[in-house]
C-alpha cells in the first residue's frame, strides 16, 4: 500500500481525505484492542485469576463465556447502530468501551460488575469486527485489499501472540497491574487510530441499484455456512490445544504454553500472508486452499505423528484462526462488488454466523469432551469433518454457479 490519498473517488464536498495506510493501520488498532488482546488476553489470565482468589474456577469460566456473548451482540448490534450514527464514531466509542473495561477489571469489585465489564469487552470487539474493516477497505485500490485486509486482521493474531508473551510479563508485576498495563496499551492504541478513520463511502452510490442474480444469493448464503463451518473446526485447537498437549500427551502445562506461542505466531502472520494469497489468486480460491490446508492441519494431531508435525499443525491453524477473516470479507466484497450498500450488511450477517457457531461448537465439543471420556482425538475428527463439509459446499455451489 502507499500513501496515495484513500478517498480519491469521492467529492470534493466530502470530508478531509485520510491516506490508505493511516486508515489501515487504524482498523488494526481496532482488531488488536477489540478482539486481540479483549478476547484472548483473557486466557492466560484466567489460571491467575483463579489463583489470587478473585474468583472461584467456575465462576472465572462463566467471565470467559460473558466476552464470547458480549461479541455475539456486538456483531448482532453493530449494523443497526452504524444506520443510526457515523461509523466512525461508533468505532471510537467501542475501542473506548474496551479500554474502559481493562481498567475497571483491575480490582475484583464483584462478580456482576466482572461479568458486566467482561461482556461490555465483547460488545465492543463484535461491533469492531463488522464495522472497522468495512470502513476502511472501500478506500483501498481493489488490488490491494487483500493485502490490507491482512493488515488489519493481523492485529488479532498480534493479541493471540501478546497473550503468550507480553501477559506472562506483566503478571509479574501483580494482576491488578496486568490489567491497568493492557488498559492503558489499549487507551494508547485508540488514541493513536481516533483521527485516521475515513469518512464517507467510497463506493459509488448508484451502484448499489443494480439488481442481484439468483446465483450471488446462493453463493452468499453458503458463504455464511462456510464460514460458520470454519468457526467450528478452529474449535480444537483454539480451546483444547495447550490441554490436549499438557495432559492429553502428558508433556506438562509448560509444553503446553509452548506450542500455545507457536500458535500465536502463526496467527500474527497468517493475516498477511491469506490476504497477499488472496491478491494474487483471488478470494474464492484463496478461500478454498484455506478449507483444505486447515482440514489437513487439524488432522495431524489426531494421527500422533510427533512434535515437528504437531508445531506445524500449531502454526498453520494458529495462521487461518485470524487469516480466515480477510479472506471471507474480501469474498464478499467480489460477490456484491455492484452493490456496495449491501456488503457491510452481508458482512455482518458473515460475522453474527462465525460468533453463534463458534459459541455452539465450543460448548459442544466440551460436553463431548467430558461424556466421551476426554477424547481428544474425537474432537480433532469433528473440527476436520466441519472444514471439508465448508469446502465442499463452495465447490458444489461454485460448479452450480459456473452452470447456471
Amino acid at each position: 500500500m502507499n500513501g496515495n490519498t484513500a478517498q480519491a473517488g469521492l467529492s470534493g464536498a466530502q470530508a478531509p481525505i485520510v491516506s490508505a495506510w493511516r486508515a489501515t493501520m487504524a482498523g488494526f488498532c481496532a482488531s488488536l484492542v477489540g478482539i486481540g488482546i479483549a478476547r484472548f488476553a483473557y486466557t492466560p489470565l484466567l489460571p491467575a485469576i483463579i489463583g489470587a482468589h478473585w474468583f472461584a474456577p467456575s465462576a472465572a469460566a462463566y467471565l470467559g463465556a460473558a466476552n464470547l456473548a458480549g461479541y455475539l451482540g456486538g456483531a448482532l448490534s453493530a449494523r443497526p447502530a452504524a444506520r443510526a450514527m457515523a461509523v466512525p464514531t461508533i468505532i471510537r466509542a467501542m475501542m473506548a468501551l474496551a479500554t474502559a473495561a481493562f481498567f475497571a477489571c483491575a480490582l475484583p469489585v464483584s462478580f456482576l460488575w466482572f461479568f458486566l465489564w467482561r461482556f461490555a469487552s465483547g460488545l465492543a470487539g463484535g461491533a469492531l469486527m463488522v464495522l472497522a474493516a468495512p470502513a476502511v477497505l472501500p478506500h483501498i485500490a481493489p488490488a490491494r485489499r487483500g493485502l490490507a485486509g491482512g493488515v488489519i486482521f493481523m492485529g488479532v493474531g498480534v493479541g493471540i501472540a501478546a497473550s503468550g508473551t507480553l501477559v506472562p510479563l506483566l503478571l509479574r508485576h501483580g494482576l491488578t497491574q496486568t490489567w491497568l498495563g493492557l488498559g492503558m496499551l489499549s487507551l494508547l492504541l485508540t488514541l493513536a487510530a481516533w483521527g485516521s478513520w475515513p469518512r464517507g463511502d467510497a463506493a459509488p452510490a448508484l451502484a448499489a441499484a443494480q439488481p442481484r442474480r439468483a446465483h450471488q444469493v446462493t453463493t452468499l448464503r453458503a458463504l455464511y455456512a462456510e464460514y460458520a463451518l470454519n468457526a467450528a473446526g478452529l474449535v480444537p485447537h483454539m480451546i483444547f490445544l495447550v490441554d490436549f498437549v499438557a495432559r492429553g500427551l502428558g508433556l506438562g502445562l509448560q509444553v503446553g504454553a509452548e506450542y500455545w506461542v507457536l500458535f500465536g505466531l502463526g496467527a500474527v502472520v497468517g493475516p498477511l500472508l491469506s490476504g497477499l494469497l488472496a491478491d494474487r489468486v483471488g478470494f474464492g480460491r484463496a478461500l478454498r486452499l484455506a478449507y483444505l490446508i486447515q482440514a489437513i492441519a487439524v488432522s495431524l494431531p489426531a494421527f500422533g505423528l510427533g512434535s515437528i508435525w504437531l508445531m506445524l499443525s500449531s502454526v498453520v491453524v494458529g495462521a487461518f484462526t485470524p487469516g480466515i477473516v480477510p479472506l471471507v470479507l474480501g469474498r464478499v466484497h467480489e460477490l456484491l462488488a455492484h452493490h456496495p450498500a449491501e456488503q457491510k450488511t452481508a458482512w455482518s450477517a458473515a460475522t453474527t454466523s462465525f460468533a453463534v457457531m463458534q459459541a455452539i461448537a465450543a460448548y459442544g465439543m466440551s460436553y463431548l469432551f467430558s461424556s466421551q471420556g476426554g477424547d481428544y482425538r474425537l474432537l480433532f475428527v469433528l473440527g476436520v469433518a466441519a472444514l471439508l463439509l465448508a469446502l465442499a459446499i463452495d465447490l458444489v455451489v461454485g460448479h452450480s454457479s459456473r452452470r447456471s
